[in-house]
């Protein structure tokens, strides 16, 4: 398939790189490995696949946007005629069929920019943390605003908005398709086997440090484009500070007034907001366990996604420059 090359970014994934690579080797002339400071060998790796190896420079913040980017940049300059580039973290395998199925949808439908798939979690039951995430990963089919950071898309397109925002630590492949949308792009996802994703959380610290991430990528997605008509995380991020923050807040303060009533309240409110998220669970078709372990994380998660929010806003305030989240070895720098 010489329209179509694929990018892929890693950070000392080891041997799960290496099976990253080999699922897509057989099938695309064109692979680019962008390395962000791996010191397990994952370069060397890469090489003696024959792939192409982008080694980022140390002295610039990593992030992987940027990554993105420069596999994209250097992918362009080493095959002009893609057309489409499929991107791919390096802890996931692309699925057999995936790259033909994706081809097949652009092809036929040049208004859709972007195509993703199922992403499926590969060990979900190695901890209740990859459940959730593998949870997660269960979104709904057809015309949706934003993918993840395995898709497959439309080079022309990616082009036509400079491709990823670098600055992002994280969210970037959401706010990219608000800009692709912007310029006419669809996004859609259909009912097909995509990749196979490997969390490796198996601490609570693990978790924590994830919802963190995605409560500061929450925040600053609602900075670039929450003035926009559709408002971008602006709502999500409402949610965080009022569940997390607000609420807890008033409850607490009003605890001598209403002699310990508003704290009943308070958790009675939180069972409510647990009740809600079963249920909707449920509608998707989860089982009861999953249901209820996804209502009671999305409770819990509000807290380390205010910690993130915070977070944003003082690096923002104090012109910080963010760096790289790592939660798989327990690492998370701001």
């Amino acid at each position: 398939m010489n329209s179509i090359g694929v990018v892929v970014i890693g950070r000392n994934e080891g041997n799960r790189l290496k099976q990253c690579l080999l699922s897509v080797l057989a099938k695309v002339k064109t692979v680019v490995y962008v390395d962000s400071g791996s010191t397990d060998g994952s370069v060397e790796l890469a090489h003696s696949l024959g792939v192409s190896v982008v080694e980022l420079d140390l002295s610039i913040p990593f992030t992987a946007a940027r990554a993105r980017n420069a596999g994209f940049e250097y992918l362009l300059q080493i095959e002009h005629k893609v057309e489409f580039v499929q991107f791919v973290d390096g802890d996931c395998l692309v699925v057999d069929g995936w790259l033909e199925t994706a081809t097949k949808v652009l092809n036929a439908k040049p208004g859709v920019v972007v195509v993703c798939g199922r992403r499926r979690e590969e060990f979900p039951k190695n901890s209740v943390y990859n459940r959730l995430c593998d949870i997660e990963w269960d979104t709904p089919i057809g015309e949706v605003k934003a993918c993840g950071g395995d898709a497959m898309m439309r080079v022309k397109a990616l082009k036509q908005v400079d491709g990823f925002n670098p600055t992002l630590i994280a969210g970037e492949e959401p706010e990219l398709c608000v800009r692709l949308r912007q310029a006419g792009g669809k996004i859609l996802r259909i009912d097909a086997e995509m990749t196979l994703h490997d969390a490796q959380i198996i601490h609570f610290n693990q978790w924590w440090k994830r919802s963190i991430r995605n409560g500061y990528a929450y925040a600053n997605g609602a900075w670039l484009h929450g003035k926009s008509p559709e408002k971008h995380w602006v709502k999500e991020s409402r949610r965080i500070w009022f569940w997390a923050l607000i609420l807890p807040f008033f409850a607490i303060a009003n605890v001598w007034f209403t002699k310990g009533i508003s704290v009943i309240l308070l958790l009675a409110a939180y069972g409510l907001l647990f009740f809600r998220v079963y249920k909707y669970a449920k509608t998707k078709g989860f089982s009861d366990r999953n249901a209820l372990l996804y209502g009671l994380f999305c409770v819990l998660d509000k807290f380390p996604q205010l910690i993130g929010q915070i977070q944003f806003h003082l690096s923002r305030f104090l012109r910080n420059k963010p760096t790289i989240v790592e939660y798989k070895n327990q690492e998370f720098r701001i």
